[in-house]
């Protein structure tokens, strides 16, 4: 392996120019990784088998290179030796401050594979990598007006350009094969404490942007030309005039426009419906329940269909009615073609923050199955007619202390979900954590955003990957992950080799069996801080996943 990478490394980088071909993204995952969950259904699950239940055992690592953010980050050490310090740095933006530089690196973005190049990014931070053998071909760095670095989930494709969301609120334009950027435009009002760390979707000719906020600014999603960066619509996902669809179930017009709902996850794609799906945040305030936010608050915590061609909703499904725990409903939805009750369907599967599994229809919306994920959720005290779980009002921050699981971080997070449809089974790291909620803030229109309340922690009974069967929302089974930390670990890789990659809260990247959880091949790389993906190249399969500030590449031996 060490002979074949050092004779490709030499080889002229006649695929590094190739632009990526649009048809692509139509496609089932295969050899290439070209969007934020490698196609456009969620799922996670790709095709390739060359790595199987029968010789993962033999996976070994063919390469490591770490790098390094900052204006003078170029420079990536490959895992034999390759690259080092002949790599360009590229300097943009508009601020002033080196937020993102140092050794700080921290990739928790899903990793573009397209032509033998892999294209990846940490806040401020762009790359170009070989994913023959690590080394760095180039890196851009974004000089930031400052903002929340709380993380960056990835990058866009769109032929030979790159699109990179910035902390600060902008969306960039990188050529893919120089790294030089070719614009920048602004998403979002940075003074209205808006930040950035979402992977754009292309989808045809649109370029899809979200933003975060912890204020009480309005969430919304934006299309834009991938050649301009030119606005073709907005939709927002709350109402912002009267007679907007939604505005009576708040209890006011500026609270509904101030009520958040923030998009800051990818969502995944139908080509037959043309419909985005995508899931939405918390409202705002989070935590109080001032009158302006009397009612469901829609469309908060919900998944929404929207028309890509026209920016408008086709269907929504409200998740978590009149939330007050600041558990979005962001978490990656998963598109499947499945049976249910003896007939074929065409579902969204969804594990949410707050601790509840649905299955939906994807064509209507339609609410098919809503089950509990996670043993110790304890928030809701029935479910309704409409499959949403009715909220236990004592279990809202109060003065004395509420015990309430899951905590803040949710008994799932922003860690990407898979499905295999050799099981039929979901896959979702999860943790059943319990926290005391004090409210500290007694008149509601004195808590603004996260304000209002304090959280103790009090512990889990376990993080773990658990499976379930969309059919009927049980759990099939559950791995507990090793440790007493409430962390999630990490997100999932399924493949046709009928394998499932995933890290654990200990820092392993393990390969299990997913019809039962059998751990079949393990190795230790500390912080697994991205979710598992693989590629095809040159007739060798790749396992890829990033640890902190380093990537590493496993094939066979």
């Amino acid at each position: 392996m060490k002979l074949l990478s050092a004779l490709l490394v030499l080889i002229p980088g006649i695929l590094l120019s190739q632009p990526l071909d649009p048809a692509l993204l139509t496609k089932p995952l295969a050899e290439s990784w070209p969007t934020y969950s490698g196609d456009y259904s969620g799922k996670r699950y790709s095709s390739l088998k060359q790595i199987n239940q029968g010789n993962v055992r033999n996976l070994t690592l063919a390469w490591a290179a770490r790098v390094t953010a900052g204006a003078g980050g170029g420079g990536g050490r490959g895992g034999f030796g390759f690259g080092g310090g002949g790599a360009p740095t590229i300097v943009g933006g508009e601020g002033t401050t080196d937020t993102g530089g140092g050794n700080g690196a921290n990739i928790r973005a899903s990793i573009l594979e397209v032509n033998g190049t892999l294209y990846l990014s940490t806040p401020d931070n762009a790359w170009a990598v070989d994913a023959r053998d690590g080394h760095e071909l180039w890196h851009y760095f974004w000089k930031t007006k400052g903002g929340t670095h709380i993380g960056n989930r990835g990058l866009a494709m769109w032929g030979n350009w790159l699109y990179l969301e910035t902390p600060d609120d902008y969306l960039v334009c990188l050529d893919a094969k120089t790294g030089k950027e070719r614009w920048h435009k602004e998403i979002a009002n940075f003074n209205q404490q808006y930040f950035s760390t979402m992977a754009p979707v292309v989808i045809g000719n649109h370029v899809l942007t979200g933003t975060g906020n912890d204020l009480d600014e309005p969430g919304y999603v934006t299309a834009r030309d991938p050649e301009t960066g030119d606005v073709q619509w907005t939709f927002y996902t709350v109402p912002m005039k009267k007679g907007d669809p939604g505005l009576e179930t708040w209890g006011s017009l500026d609270g509904a426009r101030h009520g958040a709902g923030n998009v800051w996850i990818p969502g995944t794609y139908d080509p037959e419906t043309h419909y985005y799906i995508v899931g939405t945040g918390n409202p705002s305030p989070a935590y109080t329940n001032p009158p302006s936010r009397a009612g469901d608050d829609l469309y908060t915590c919900s998944i929404v269909a929207i028309n890509v061609d026209t920016g408008k909703m086709a269907w929504y499904y409200q998740l978590n009615p009149h939330d007050t725990h600041d558990w979005d409903s962001t978490e990656t939805p998963i598109l499947i073609d499945g049976d249910f009750n003896g007939k074929p369907r065409k579902m969204v599967l969804h594990a949410d923050r707050n601790g509840y599994f649905y299955t939906l229809d994807r064509i209507t919306g339609e609410h098919l199955v809503t089950s509990k994920f996670a043993e110790s959720v304890n928030w809701a005290k029935e479910i309704n007619a409409k499959g949403q779980p009715v909220r236990d009002v004592s279990k809202d921050s109060t003065v004395p202390g509420s015990l309430v699981s899951p905590n803040n971080g949710g008994a799932t997070n922003w860690p990407p979900p898979a499905y295999s449809p050799d099981t039929g089974l979901f896959y979702v790291p999860s943790n059943d954590a319990y926290a005391m909620y004090y409210l500290t803030e007694t008149d509601p229109r004195g808590a603004m955003g996260l304000g209002g309340k304090e959280e103790d922690g009090l512990g889990s009974l376990g993080s773990f990957l658990t499976a379930i069967d969309y059919k009927t929302g049980k759990v099939a089974w559950r791995h507990r992950y090793p440790g007493t930390g409430g962390n999630l670990g990490n997100g999932m890789l399924t493949t046709a080799g009928r394998l499932l990659f995933a890290g654990d809260i200990a820092g392993n990247l393990v390969a299990y069996d997913p019809a039962n959880g059998k751990i079949l091949w393990h190795t230790r790389l500390g912080n697994v801080s991205n979710a598992p993906e693989t590629y095809l190249l040159d007739g060798h399969q790749y396992i890829l996943v990033a640890a902190g500030d380093t990537l590493y590449s496993f094939t066979l031996y």
